[in-house]
């Protein structure tokens, strides 16, 4: 059984596939946060902006097996396309809570593309196309190589000097929305002069905010 929270089609807005069309699934349920606000100043990631309670979000629901929530997202997939390779992105939430070997066949026999954005806590299975790490606080990080790391910033308790010699082929500073934090600052200004000071990290917008899109 897989419960989601939305699935929906739009356009990839963050990091190396930002502009990519997406189907985007949305699991439930995340091992950093509740989602519920009384426990946020507890959490180990404390600005989360995303809702992943329950299954009650656009297209979400309750899917018996893989077969069944792959139909459900291929669906959401255009036709016909052109040559255009369909492209499921799983985020959550946190995903590898709930994405397993039978889900990513299932995607894969449907000519599905499959990325995956996770915090790093947990071990993928095999079969994963792109894999986006986004570290959180001082969690564990047992996912040290991917594609692309991802890294909200700043985070006092999660500098980008922790994760620079690790194995990924793109490094990403995406500045904190501070907003669910009731914050105040310039965290745009921040990210871009350390962007500057350390190249090997490149700047990622939210561009699907900026566009106005979901």
């Amino acid at each position: 059984m897989y419960s989601v929270k939305e699935a929906f089609y739009s356009l990839q807005g963050e990091g190396a596939r930002a502009g990519r069309a997406s189907v985007f699934c949305r699991f439930s349920g995340c091992n950093l946060w509740s989602g519920r606000e009384r426990d946020r100043a507890e959490s180990l990631c404390r600005f989360c902006d995303t809702d992943f309670v329950g299954s009650d979000g656009q297209n979400g629901g309750r899917f018996r097996d893989a077969g069944a929530l792959a139909d459900h997202l291929s669906a959401l997939w255009p036709a016909p396309a052109g040559n255009a390779l369909p492209y499921v992105v799983f985020t959550g939430g946190e995903p590898l809570l709930q994405l397993d070997d039978l889900l990513i066949d299932a995607m894969h026999e449907r000519g599905f593309e499959i990325a995956v954005e996770t915090n790093g806590t947990i071990a993928p299975p095999s079969g994963i196309d792109w894999l986006c790490v986004s570290p959180k606080g001082t969690s564990r990080l047992v996912v040290t190589h991917g594609d692309e790391l991802k890294l909200v910033y700043p985070q006092p308790d999660a500098l980008p000097e922790r994760f620079a010699h690790l194995d990924f082929r793109h490094f990403y500073l995406q500045p904190m929305d501070l907003a669910p934090l009731h914050g105040e600052g310039d965290t745009m200004a921040e990210t871009v002069a350390y962007c500057l000071r350390a190249p090997q990290w490149q700047l990622s917008l939210q561009t699907h905010k900026i566009a106005g899109i979901d």
